[in-house]
């Protein structure tokens, strides 16, 4: 790569590192699984750096690569492999929405990972069906039906112990 390419890498990557780690760590629920996904993706981002400053959006471009890196990692059999038989210290709560927040990650958790990074992008990143069918290679129905699977297993899991099913009607009535 010619240094003036480098250059241009490197800015990018250290703009977009905390949204890229954000965006993992809503994927994998877990911060040193997320790191490890996020610099998987900025290799494979280093290697097709000209192929990647020639698409139309360079960030929706990044942003496939981390969600395809995280699926990709979740076929292989490592990827379930647990260090500890502890459950992980969550913070103190100090409200509802960080119970809330806890709870609904729980969940999120025990959902397929194409079907929470179809819910982690038209939800929490507040993507169109569109944005998130291009991110993962899919037709918008397949993003329409992950989306209604998701909520409804969603909606299984959580139960009655949270009081957000009129905001995922809203949610999901987009």
């Amino acid at each position: 790569m010619r240094s003036a390419d480098e250059q241009q890498y490197v800015e990018y990557v250290t703009a977009r590192l905390p949204e890229l780690r954000r965006l993992a760590g809503s994927l994998c629920k877990d911060a040193h699984r997320a790191d490890d996904v996020v610099q998987a993706a900025i290799t494979k981002l280093y290697v097709h750096w000209h192929k990647a400053t020639n698409a139309d959006n360079l960030d929706a471009y990044v942003r496939m690569i981390v969600v395809r890196t995280f699926l990709n990692e979740r076929r292989l059999g490592w990827s379930r492999v647990r260090l500890t038989d502890q459950p992980i210290d969550f913070p103190a709560s100090t409200g509802r929405e960080v119970e809330t927040r806890l709870v609904v990650a729980a969940a999120l958790d025990r959902i397929p990972p194409r079907t929470r990074a179809v819910l982690v992008l038209r939800f929490l990143y507040d993507l169109p069906v569109r944005d998130v069918a291009g991110t993962l290679g899919c037709s918008e129905n397949a993003v329409k039906g992950q989306t209604a699977r998701g909520l409804t297993l969603l909606r299984r899991l959580l139960g009655d112990r949270l009081d957000i099913e009129p905001e995922l009607r809203k949610e999901q009535s987009r």
